[in-house]
């Protein structure tokens, strides 16, 4: 059998050859001689990457240095499975350190050399970091990795639990070695780095990582099933380990010397890695382990949480926002663990709650804080006691659930400032008055006995004679989405999410990929006066985009009017008519939809359509006035409540 061929998608050959994806586009469209696909699909087709190059190259299209790393990859993705390509890339690592481990095929070997010789323009660990990056972003859903801002924290809550001098530092279940990473760059004088990692091609790239990352004396990697290992004893040790694991050897492991505050039951591997971890810390030692919450109040865990809070071994839970680590969704807990305490006092225990500690940029997709998780974890460590943190005796822990969930004990943060309280009103009264100015001019509207005589056009009918043009949204092609936040010059991408969850657009374009695709008429675009509708009826809704340029994804349509014969303002308002959506509706299943052209609109003159129009412009006014007001007073109310409860509330 002869080599699998290296193939490449449209995304990927747009960033070998350092443009936008439209461009690709624009060149398979424009030139007939551009590769034809190998393999793949319509939607998602692929290409030959040596014909690629050669088609690029003859065009001059193919710049130099542009996409070098781009055009490297393509080659370690054609290897196949997730271990072959990454004990590939190991040995990249190894050998751009001076080292050789194993003996390669050739096509390997040649892939090997290939990276090598790239890393002399590119840069050492820059080439290893590239490959490696894209190795776990391949696989992210089989790999789950620490983010490096929580890396860092934990590194820094461990070394203000432990000031001074460590000699070992650990991570039991260290993956690609993250936290051993963070671990190193904290503690550079550390003379030892131990890891442990059950799947041998994690350790590889761990080791890989590391030695071409750090300088240290001894980096020490190994392949185990830590459990059902015996560690050695370290000064400092960080863990995310697996979580919830049944096959984590419950019967086999029963009579082990680990257990030193009880056999954890089946369900509770991850009081198993507890107390694993601990009693593999030094003297002096201190341990920052990563759980899902719900080790802090299972019931099943709860003798186990009674005894260590009795031994002095658990020393602060601290809560973190969701968003932190995988999975995303939950607030995740760090535990500050320490040897059990040589002395007959029991000492208290640390709880801090961070998990509000999130910020929302402008496209209001709510992420974390870290600089205010750090500063609220690390000040309460140092005993400054903020508002969010509570030292609590271990006395008043133990009872019939040992419950050591943060915001179960933690005060409720009411530190609102008179100031801010003022601030607050100040709004509300605002909009209230907003709201009270444009309800007087609507209220000076009155119903007619009977309605305007004029006969309904359907949109259809708009459509056949010119007066608007109906255009519906699209799926948006590979590898042309963004997401996070969007630039100046980014174009908004609506989606029905977007319209369902009703916040603004989550995604977003390059303007360079907006002028060429609608050149292409792949997407859908709005302009000034157009009118976007939503059909699904469970999300329809009508209205005029103010804020184009938006590009509209599928189930959304676009419709732009002839304004010198449809007013936008007039049209918008007879659409969205919950009677105008019903009798346009398609009932004939559960998931029905609104036939956009079957909606209607009065056939009125234009100067009879601007007034309405110019009614429905204020009538908006005051949709938005009325959530705004809303959502101050939903705040207000929730601060007095607060302020109330802690009895701080007086009369001026």
């Amino acid at each position: 059998m002869g080599e699998r061929p290296v193939v490449v998608t449209l995304a990927e050959i747009a960033r070998i050859a350092g443009v936008g994806r439209a461009a690709v586009s624009n060149w398979r469209r424009r030139h007939d001689t551009f590769p034809s696909p190998i393999s793949g699909t319509d939607s998602s087709p692929q290409f030959s990457l040596t014909q690629i190059e050669e088609w690029l190259r003859k065009h001059d299209k193919l710049k130099s240095a542009t996409g070098s790393l781009e055009r490297l990859w393509p080659a370690y993705e054609a290897l196949g499975d997730r271990d072959h390509m990454g004990r590939v890339i190991a040995e990249v690592g190894t050998r751009l350190r001076g080292t050789s481990q194993r003996k390669l095929r050739p096509d390997e070997e040649a892939l090997v050399e290939q990276a090598l010789d790239l890393s002399q323009r590119e840069g050492v660990r820059e080439t290893f970091q590239y490959l490696l990056d894209r190795w776990l972003g391949t696989h992210i859903r089989q790999i789950t990795t620490t983010p490096a801002p929580l890396a860092t924290l934990m590194a820094e809550v461990a070394a203000q639990a432990k000031p001074g001098k460590v000699t070992t530092f650990l991570d039991p279940a260290c993956g690609v070695g993250g936290l051993l990473l963070a671990g190193a760059e904290r503690w550079d004088s550390a003379r030892r780095l131990l890891g442990y990692e059950r799947d041998p091609v994690l350790a590889m790239l761990a080791e890989s990582r590391l030695l071409m990352t750090i300088e240290a004396p001894e980096i020490d990697i190994r392949t185990a099933d830590t459990l059902r290992s015996d560690l050695q004893s370290a000064d400092v040790i960080l863990c995310s380990p697996p979580t919830n694991e049944r096959d984590w050897g419950h019967a086999e492991l029963a009579t082990d010397q680990r257990w030193l505050f009880g056999l954890p039951p089946r369900t509770e591997s991850e009081l198993a890695w507890v107390q694993h971890i601990v009693s593999s810390l030094a003297e002096d030692g201190v341990a920052v382990v990563l759980l899902p919450p719900a080790v802090a109040s299972r019931r099943a865990g709860r003798r186990i949480r009674a005894a260590m809070l009795r031994a002095g071994s658990l020393r602060a839970v601290i809560a973190l926002p969701p968003g932190a680590a995988p999975p995303f969704g939950v607030g995740l807990h760090l535990w500050v663990l320490r040897p059990p305490a040589q002395r007959t006092t029991v000492p208290s225990v640390l709880l801090v709650d961070a998990a509000d500690c999130r910020t929302t940029p402008t496209v209001r997709v709510q992420t974390v804080d870290w600089e205010a998780v750090r500063d609220q974890t690390l000040s309460a460590m140092r005993g400054r006691a903020p508002q969010n943190s509570i030292e609590i005796p271990v006395m008043d822990l133990l009872g019939e659930e040992t419950d050591l969930t943060p915001a179960r004990h933690v005060p409720a943060d009411v530190s609102v400032s008179i100031v801010n309280l003022r601030r607050t009103w100040r709004q509300f009264d605002s909009s209230l008055q907003a709201a009270h100015d444009l309800g007087r001019s609507l209220r000076d509207l009155d119903i007619a006995r009977e309605a305007a005589d004029a006969l309904p056009a359907s949109v259809a009918d708009l459509e056949q004679a010119g007066a608007l043009q109906l255009t519906p949204g699209q799926a948006i092609p590979e590898g042309c989405l963004r997401r996070g936040e969007r630039p100046d010059d980014g174009v908004p991408v609506l989606t029905l999410a977007d319209v369902r969850e009703g916040q603004p657009p989550q995604l977003w374009m390059t303007a360079e990929d907006v002028e060429q695709l609608e050149q292409d008429k792949a997407i859908t675009v709005t302009s000034s006066n157009d009118v976007v509708v939503v059909v699904p009826s469970a999300e329809f809704s009508a209205w005029v985009d103010v804020e184009a340029p938006t590009v509209l994804g599928p189930h959304i349509h676009r419709l732009r009017p002839d304004t010198e014969r449809l007013d936008p303002w007039f049209l918008a308002a007879c659409l969205r008519a919950h009677s105008n959506a019903r009798q346009a509706g398609t009932h004939a299943t559960t998931a029905s939809r609104i036939d956009a052209r079957r909606l209607l609109v009065p056939r009125l003159a234009i100067d009879e359509q601007r007034r309405y129009g110019d009614i429905h412009r204020r009538l908006v006014g005051f949709e938005h006035v009325i959530a705004d007001l809303g959502d101050v007073g939903v705040t207000l109310s929730r601060t007095l409540t607060e302020l109330l409860a802690a009895g701080r509330l007086k009369r001026s």
